[in-house]
């Protein structure tokens, strides 16, 4: 069974595991969407399907010949995310109220692991460091060149071989590569989120605002959530455009049927206590953590986008 990371946040009885868990929500957009399944082991091997099988009419009497859908197998193996946070001691000793020191140094540990994590479900390469695991970009494959070269193993299109300044007609592109229905939400740079305004604004029309599943104010696009994830950078190189493009990611999130995180025993915070070597407490964050793509069709990248 599923779940969000906001619903471990809801169940655990340790204050400061909840503590982390919201401070990881509050600084990543993604974990906000991302179900987790539970993983038995170190690795999950899973069927990702690529077409449907076939089906003909027939005439009565009629021979009938077995279609089978086309699938290959996948293997996504967790990953070992997380950090050490140590509290001087004297500063424990001395601070008004011990609790706020060790708060402030666990939370700054918590972003840490939480930009870790949304870099990787972008960018992670485990061929350029082996304890990541593979993200979007990785998985997406090479960009082709137009949504229509889209493919089940060729997930990441641009809209010129050197880039290109980002139009409605791509946005609509990438939305309608994500199927069956709408992706469940549009993640890209603020400076993406900026084009797109100024786009939906020389159209006539605005982007939607509305408040979303957590009770944030939200932008929508065609009604789909925009969230700006600080991990996409502004500095992308497609072809010999310099690093000057950007990526736009589509996903609709879901186990066995789209985006879905993996975890082994969950996220946890551990008082390690006093250290040797130091006049410290230590408290280590770690997440046994992996990522799969059940189904390729669920999220879409445009790659290449330019602001000039």
């Amino acid at each position: 069974m599923a779940f969000l990371l906001s619903d471990a946040a809801k169940l655990t009885q340790d204050l400061l595991l909840r503590g982390v868990i919201e401070t990881i929500l509050t600084e990543s957009r993604v974990l906000n969407y991302l179900p987790f399944l539970t993983v038995v082991g170190s690795a999950v091997d899973y069927n990702q399907e690529l077409t449907l099988p076939a089906a003909e009419w027939h005439a009565v009497n009629d021979t009938w010949v077995t279609g089978e859908p086309t699938i290959q197998k996948q293997t996504a193996s967790l990953k070992i995310l997380g950090g050490d946070a140590d509290v001087d001691a004297f500063l424990q000793q001395t601070y008004a109220n011990r609790n706020d020191i060790q708060a402030v140094v666990v939370q700054a540990k918590a972003k840490s692991v939480a930009y870790a994590f949304n870099q990787a479900f972008y960018y992670g390469d485990s061929g350029a460091d082996a304890n990541q695991f593979d993200g979007l970009v990785t998985q997406a494959g090479t960009p082709v060149l137009g949504y229509a070269a889209l493919d089940a193993t060729h997930r990441a299109f641009v809209a010129g071989a050197n880039g290109a300044l980002l139009d409605l007609a791509a946005m609509d592109q990438l939305v309608d590569a994500v199927k069956p229905g709408k992706p469940d939400a549009l993640f890209m740079s603020k400076r993406s989120r900026r084009k797109l305004s100024a786009l939906r604004r020389a159209s006539g029309t605005l982007l939607e605002v509305g408040v979303d599943a957590f009770g944030r104010r939200a932008l929508y696009y065609d009604g789909i959530p925009v969230e700006v994830d600080e991990n996409i950078p502004d500095t992308e190189v497609q072809g010999a455009s310099g690093n000057v493009c950007s990526s736009i990611f589509a996903v609709k999130f879901g186990p066995q049927t789209g985006v879905c995180g993996l975890q082994n025993g969950g996220l946890t915070a551990v008082n390690l206590g006093p250290l040797e070597t130091k006049d410290a407490l230590r408290t280590r964050i770690k997440w046994y953590c992996g990522l799969a793509v059940f189904r390729p069709i669920a999220y879409a990248v445009l790659r290449g986008v330019k602001d000039s």
